[in-house]
């Protein structure tokens, strides 16, 4: 049976305080050669190993903030890039010997920056007027640092199946997907796994098997580009296939790649039949994995193990956070039994790479390619009358956040059919960026960029008003109850239920209130249009993006409503055409406030 899901702040907690039991001890210690030791009766021959892990790297190459045009920085002290990253690479390739390491990514590679969307939009790696392509700089960086495999990550899929099929011909290990099956044969697309070996001197090689597996919210994610062309099943249910089976190929250890998190939860709800974060699941409910290097989540878990529940044995599992900020090393120490290789011990912690330079050879070959984005992002592309920042976008209706909508409303509108033009038209829209800003002056492609971070398309949706209304009530279990008479503190307000600011959609184009003194699912108030309340069977056309539309982050009846506009234009360029063609950005053409937060009617801000 499937166990309930863990809360994220418990695995997080308890993985930093293993990791920290890690650090103390320290890793396993690894060399070129090993001296057999003698005890009773036995010879023991062991030999040690390591694999090292990326995730979610987004296309960070250099510690570089294509939005700010400045080097990267937060509070944190963190770094981004596989520069850096490569540089700890090599460190941990000099101490423990060239080859007792490999090096594995969990996938979301080739989306995420400015520099991501030049290589697939401005100057795509498919080529354009019948011209060859350039070659993917994530693709160069990561043949430079002799990966061994990559899981598929679901953003993988965002440029469409070309994008992705070129980036695999350009790279020199494998992407792994062992549940991205074609749809009309169920088999697999992709490479399921890999397979490894490291030799040692006078003993049979160690064969190390790698699995990999993908996230089953990509059928909802990207429908448009997979639909009909590609299907994606759960991760209990393959790696149950496929563990087996590279078991019974000798592999001494079994290592999974996996773009899914760690606590069983899911933010599509019952959408999809397979939970989106199944790492645990698969370390609990599918005997013979060792370890395994899990993404998608954004977070840190140096290391955390889960009992098999078949077995009794013990599964080892890193998670090293995004965009480069941390490296995952798993150290093994194997031992030969009876001619094959069995683990002995395992241990796992992550490394920060903000302390060492980056790679000089990664500069070397990008650093061409890096001048040619930041050149794309400064192009100015018109004026704005005055600074729009997006720092109060979570608690207040601030015009910044009406340029979205501005945009998404007038391109449905423009595309709808007579009957459906008929219709009121909404938008919804999330805060991605709270550092986002618009300022005054000259605006250029990366201020507009920075404002909208992702690489969505636009929908135009039909609900009525009953579900328009438990939308809105969906949203607004992003805020924390706060009772009338208590201070808000927008410090503490927002993400309640772990529902991220990328989650929490605003509505433009008709009026209500937001009463966070009251319980999730009672707390949309004077809901209207036009001055009038909104009927339960009035129908509206809401302009959306396609992530939300195909299900993204659970919102009840948007994903199974009628459609009556789509379009595979991305937002963010929609953006940076409109200022384009106004010449200036002017908030008097867009900015209303027709949302705000109350407690028991009363205003907040």
């Amino acid at each position: 049976m499937p166990l309930s899901p863990m809360n994220r702040r418990e695995f997080v907690k308890k993985s930093a305080v293993t990791g920290a039991a890690v650090a103390a001890a320290g890793s396993v210690a690894a060399a070129p050669a090993q001296a057999s030791e003698q005890r009773p009766g036995h010879h023991r021959r062991t030999w040690t190993f390591s694999i090292l892990g990326t995730t979610d790297l987004h296309s960070h190459v250099f510690d570089w903030d294509y939005y700010k045009d400045a080097a990267y920085s937060d509070k944190a002290g963190n770094s981004v890039g596989v520069a850096r990253v490569a540089t700890l690479i090599k460190q941990q390739r000099e101490t423990k010997g060239e080859d007792h390491v490999l090096l594995v990514d969990a996938g979301d590679i080739i989306q995420g920056t400015s520099l991501a969307y030049y290589f697939a939009r401005i100057d795509p790696i498919t080529g354009t007027d019948g011209k060859k392509g350039p070659r993917h700089p994530m693709a160069v960086a990561m043949n430079h640092m002799r990966y061994d495999a990559a899981a598929l990550g679901n953003h993988e899929f965002n440029y469409g199946i070309e994008v992705l099929r070129r980036f695999e011909q350009q790279c020199h290990f494998p992407l792994l997907g062992a549940n991205a099956l074609d749809a009309k044969t169920l088999k697999p697309a992709f490479h399921p796994y890999t397979v490894k070996r490291i030799c040692v001197p006078g003993a049979p090689d160690i064969k190390v098997g790698i699995l990999g597996l993908t996230n089953p919210g990509i059928a909802l994610w990207d429908k448009d580009n997979v639909s009909g062309k590609m299907v994606f099943p759960g991760l209990v249910e393959q790696a149950k296939k496929y563990v087996p089976r590279l078991r019974a190929l000798g592999c001494d250890v079994v290592f999974l790649t996996d773009h899914s998190g760690l606590d069983g939860s899911s933010s599509y709800g019952d959408e999809l039949p397979y939970v989106e974060n199944a790492s645990n699941l698969v370390a609990e409910q599918v005997p013979g994995i060792d370890a395994i290097l899990v993404g998608h989540t954004h977070v840190e878990v140096p290391s955390y193990t889960v009992k098999n529940q078949e077995t009794g044995e013990e599964v080892l599992l890193s998670e090293p956070y995004c965009w480069g900020y941390r490296l995952s090393v798993f150290d093994f120490e194997v031992e030969l039994e009876h001619g094959r290789w069995k683990v002995v011990s395992k241990t796992a912690q992550t490394l920060n790479p903000n302390t060492v330079d980056e790679d000089p050879e990664i500069k070397k070959l990008l650093q061409a390619d890096h001048e040619l984005v930041v050149k794309y992002v400064n192009t100015a592309v018109g004026t704005c009358t005055e600074d729009l920042s997006a720092a109060e976008s979570c608690w207040k209706d601030v015009p910044i956040m009406d340029f979205i909508q501005k945009v998404q409303a007038e391109t449905v509108k423009a595309g709808l059919s007579a009957a459906d033009a008929a219709l009121p038209l909404i938008s919804v829209a999330a805060p991605f960026s709270r550092t986002a800003d618009i300022p005054k002056g000259s605006v250029t492609i990366k201020d507009v960029a920075g404002l909208y971070i992702y690489d969505n398309t636009l929908y135009g949706k039909k609900l009525t008003g009953a579900q328009l209304k438990d939308y809105l009530e969906y949203a607004a279990k992003y805020y924390h109850q706060v009772p009338a008479g208590t201070k808000v503190d927008t410090s503490t307000l927002t993400n309640a239920n772990s529902f991220w600011d990328y989650m929490y959609d605003v509505a433009a184009g008709v009026d209500y209130e937001i009463d966070i003194a009251q319980a999730e699912g009672s707390r949309i108030k004077n809901l209207s249009y036009n001055g009038s309340p909104v009927a339960d069977d009035q129908v509206f056309v809401v302009a959306v993006n396609n992530y939300r539309a195909n299900g993204g982050s659970g919102y009840p009846h948007i994903a199974s409503a009628p459609i009556a506009y789509s379009s595979t234009n991305e937002i963010r360029q929609l953006m940076i055409d409109y200022v384009t063609a106004k010449k200036t950005l002017d908030p008097a053409d867009f900015a209303q406030l027709n949302w705000k937060l109350t407690q028991n009617g009363t205003p907040v801000f």
